[in-house]
């Protein structure tokens, strides 16, 4: 009877993760043509299978796109990852397995995945996050595969403006989270400290700094 009722709940996270899997998917595609020149065809597609995670990604390469260090690119990826680590807090008293169940469990942690699988009573239905988590990393890594193999067709990406791409995601982000006034102040804030900052330091640095800006969201 578990098995029928897990296996239903999965089928019905997949069926709730297909649309952002198609969006995952275009955007995971543009992310393969744009990673290409810069950290080459099979690291592309190793990041996209073992990181999963747009944000991260996005920012990782951007950093090193820019001129910027490992280090940096590590550093500016790790801190796009923050938000999974309340995420994975409000996760915990749904797992039913031990500490090495959790930590396999707990990679299938997505915004869309997270939010479908949410129960009433603060507990989450752990096989719909499976499978909404499922169908979008099959989009994520095979768009980044179709990504790659185009890029390798084009002489000269950067001649279509694909370049544009790591840019114009950030700014996606940003537009979807301006609706709350310590949003805005925080995001002016990074913004000011990134300017400042860039004539001085090398490339990637400003944007890990931009992130103190985080400071502003605090609350006592």
């Amino acid at each position: 009877m578990r098995a029928s009722v897990g296996r239903a709940s999965f089928i019905a996270g997949a069926r709730g993760g297909m649309p952002y899997a198609l969006a995952g998917g275009l955007l995971a595609f543009s992310f393969g043509v744009a990673a290409r020149p810069v950290i080459g065809e099979i690291p592309a597609i190793v990041m996209s299978a073992v990181v999963f995670a747009g944000g991260a990604q996005f920012a990782a390469v951007t950093v090193l796109a820019a001129g910027g260090g490992a280090v940096t690119a590590i550093l500016a990826a790790i801190l796009i990852n923050l938000r999974f680590v309340p995420m994975g807090i409000s996760l915990a008293p749904s797992f039913k397995h031990g500490a090495f169940g959790r930590a396999i469990g707990g990679q299938a942690t997505l915004d869309a995945s997270w939010a479908l699988a949410r129960r009433s009573g603060g507990m989450y239905d752990l096989d719909v996050m499976y499978g909404a988590t499922f169908v979008q990393y099959v989009a994520w890594v095979l768009g980044t595969v179709l990504g790659v193999v185009l890029a390798r067709l084009l002489s000269d990406t950067k001649a279509l403006g694909l370049d544009v791409i790591f840019p114009a995601f950030f700014l996606g982000l940003l537009a979807s989270e301006m609706g709350h006034p310590r949003a805005r102040m925080a995001a002016a804030l990074g913004a000011t400290i990134a300017i400042l900052l860039t004539p001085f330091v090398p490339a990637g640095i400003p944007i890990v700094a931009a992130s103190a800006a985080m400071i502003v969201g605090l609350r006592a």
